[in-house]
């Protein structure tokens, strides 16, 4: 077989630009917004071919020539990867996502109650995990894994708020995971849920203080700020004083592991993760918040963001590599008076990809075929056609099985 246009499942969630991806993929808004598309078979939401058929049936249909034999072995005959593009113009739910025991456990619970898929008392919707990693496209923000105990405290120290100063005792007198825990479990946990009132006095204290140039982080009193605007009096809003604030520029790059808290606030970035669309929501959304199981599955472990360094591998391509088997992404770029318009470079990987283009236009071949691609368009390209090869003037990204 050859390779096969893909057309995306579009999400108009409430937090998404009615810009972004508009123009990303070339087409007209409509004034709504377009949080995500995605590209990938996961039955929820798979993309669909020129025929109409839907992606993960095309793979059902022929396993071994869309996955190949190793891939289809290794994950139950299924795409094991999802990519999509991001364009979050607001911020996103505070969540974490389970493990795959987890995921498991709770997938098969959900069925046993009758529970539908699409069910919004749903916690699992699938039995997977799902690491994800994100490459920004545009300059991008997000909150991601806690702080140490002690840091954060500093963080809270003098903002002489009920709440912070019960927040801030406890990391003081237990400098450890065991007292983040009790900190983030004061914010989240239905019996211990500060009020909206409590929420908006911390908020009054971070802008004040902000405004006073007297912050220890003048960059997480600001989200603070923001995530209020956004969502006032949701807990959500203070449990940002305990986590990491990132910002990724263009070409940078964070992976998020199961268990790690998170929640991507503004920009544009490409996602490529586990063919799972399992989340664990515990505030910052209207979407249902399940504290009990967020606080089964967060790691407190204080950790750094996990940026991901591109390794060169070759003169027009850089691959990002998580430390899972999944799923890893490059970004390959015909430009520049070095790179010949018609004649094609071999592009790296094998298996069963998703090339999507970044900018420009530019045709993609295989021994099986050609097919062009241009900014916003995706192709799927079967493990049976082996080396791929592209010429033309522009950037593409492209999703593969390690």
């Amino acid at each position: 077989m050859s390779m096969l246009a893909l057309d995306g499942h579009l999400e108009h969630y409430s937090w998404g630009s009615a810009t972004a991806l508009p123009q990303f993929l070339g087409r007209e808004g409509d004034g709504t917004p377009w949080a995500e598309v995605w590209f990938g078979a996961h039955p929820l939401a798979p993309a669909s071919v020129p025929d109409g058929r839907r992606l993960d049936d095309v793979i059902a249909d022929d396993p071994a020539g869309t996955l190949g034999t190793d891939v289809g072995r290794a994950f139950c005959d299924r795409l094991p990867y999802l990519l999509k593009v991001i364009a979050p113009e607001r911020p996103l739910s505070l969540q974490v996502h389970p493990t795959r025991e987890h995921a498991a456990e709770s997938f098969a619970a959900e069925n046993a109650a009758g529970l539908a898929l699409d069910s919004p008392l749903r916690t699992s919707r699938d039995a997977n995990h799902k690491p994800e990693m994100l490459v920004a496209l545009t300059r991008f923000t997000a909150l991601c894994g806690f702080r140490t105990p002690r840091r954060a405290a500093v963080i809270l120290q003098g903002l002489g708020t009920d709440l912070t100063d019960r927040l801030h005792g406890l990391l003081v007198d237990n400098p450890t995971a065991h007292g983040m825990r009790a900190a983030f479990r004061t914010l989240v946990s239905a019996p211990m849920r500060p009020s909206a009132q409590a929420v908006g006095e911390v908020v009054e204290a971070c802008r004040a203080r902000a405004d006073g140039g007297a912050s220890p982080s003048p960059r997480i009193d600001g989200f603070v700020t923001l995530l209020a605007e956004h969502h006032p009096g949701d807990p959500g809003v203070v449990a940002a004083l305990l986590l990491n604030p990132v910002t990724l520029q263009p070409g940078e790059a964070m992976y998020v592991p199961a268990g790690a808290l998170h929640a991507y606030i503004h920009g544009m970035g490409l996602e490529v993760m586990a063919a799972s669309d399992n989340v664990l929501r515990a505030g910052l959304t209207p979407k249902k918040v399940d504290a009990d199981e967020v606080l089964q599955c967060v790691s407190v472990t204080a950790a750094p963001p996990l940026r991901v360094a591109p390794e060169r591998q070759t003169p027009t391509s850089i691959a990002y590599y998580a430390p899972v088997d999944d799923f890893e992404l490059a970004l390959t770029e015909l430009t520049g008076p070095e790179v010949p318009a018609h004649e094609p470079l071999r592009v790296p990987g094998s298996g069963p990809r998703i090339v999507l283009g970044l900018e420009g236009r530019m045709t993609l071949e295989t021994d099986a075929g050609a097919h062009p691609l241009a900014a916003g368009q995706a192709v799927f390209v079967p493990a049976a056609d082996g080396t791929l090869r592209a010429h033309g003037q522009g950037r593409f990204a492209q999703a593969s099985v390690p």
